[in-house]
């Protein structure tokens, strides 16, 4: 067989077609010097994004906690009473009440660490069977440093006592029993202080049964009583 016819023989190389050599044009364009550059800055960009978000992030985060330590420092917490004594002297003589005195004796604690309590005004009642049995200034305006204690000391006279024959006679019976119960309410008017800012006047109650035995003196079991306080 003659070359020629050998040549003519064989297989003729297809022609690509138009597409085809048009998508392979374009991938060679694509994977270029400038492609590759362009993907290097869009990398560097992510990752300068991604760190400043991370910083940002975290000085929330660290500021959140420096407000939320100083909010926890800074919280005024409410005064704390205690009952030390209270006491109904004559309460075992029939003919008493003409002269009744209750003397009470209580202890205002502030257990803040950096704030003090401005007491603008201190009235104490005493009640019995929810009877108001008689009111009375307790204290002048006085300010209580941070963690110190104030002793509230006063005595109830027959002026500011409404006792009459038929109460006594109903202490006198519940004596027998050996047991007389009676409510304190201590309501102040305050203001807490921090350095050179004052918080806005509260209204505080502060409130405690106590029992006195048969010869008017408080019995132990109600010594040192913690009194609940709550705001109005």
């Amino acid at each position: 067989m003659s070359p020629n016819i050998y040549l003519r023989n064989l297989p003729k190389k297809k022609k690509m077609c138009g597409s085809n050599k048009q998508a392979s044009e374009h991938i060679k364009r694509q994977h270029t010097i400038p492609y590759y550059a362009q993907r290097v800055r869009d990398s560097c960009t992510t990752r300068v994004t991604k760190i400043l978000c991370a910083i940002f992030l975290c000085l929330i985060l660290v500021v959140g906690v420096v407000f939320f330590i100083l909010w926890l420092s800074l919280r005024p917490h409410r005064p704390r009473f205690y009952i030390v004594d209270f006491s109904i002297p004559g309460l075992n003589q029939h003919s008493e009440f003409e002269n009744a005195q209750i003397t009470l004796n209580v202890t205002a604690r502030n257990p803040n660490q950096h704030i003090g309590i401005y007491y603008i005004s201190m009235v104490g009642s005493i009640f019995y069977e929810d009877s108001n049995m008689g009111s009375s200034p307790l204290m002048d305006p006085f300010y209580q440093e941070p963690k110190t204690t104030t002793i509230v000391y006063h005595t109830f006279n027959v002026a500011t006592l409404t006792v009459n024959s038929r109460r006594w006679k109903e202490f006198m019976d519940n004596r027998q029993q050996g047991a007389v119960v009676f409510r304190i309410d201590i309501m102040a008017a305050i203001r807490f202080k921090v350095s050179t800012w004052g918080s806005q006047h509260h209204k505080m109650h502060a409130n405690c049964d106590v029992a006195v035995g048969q010869d008017g003196s408080i019995l132990p079991a109600w010594k040192n009583k913690k009194c609940p306080v709550y705001f109005t």
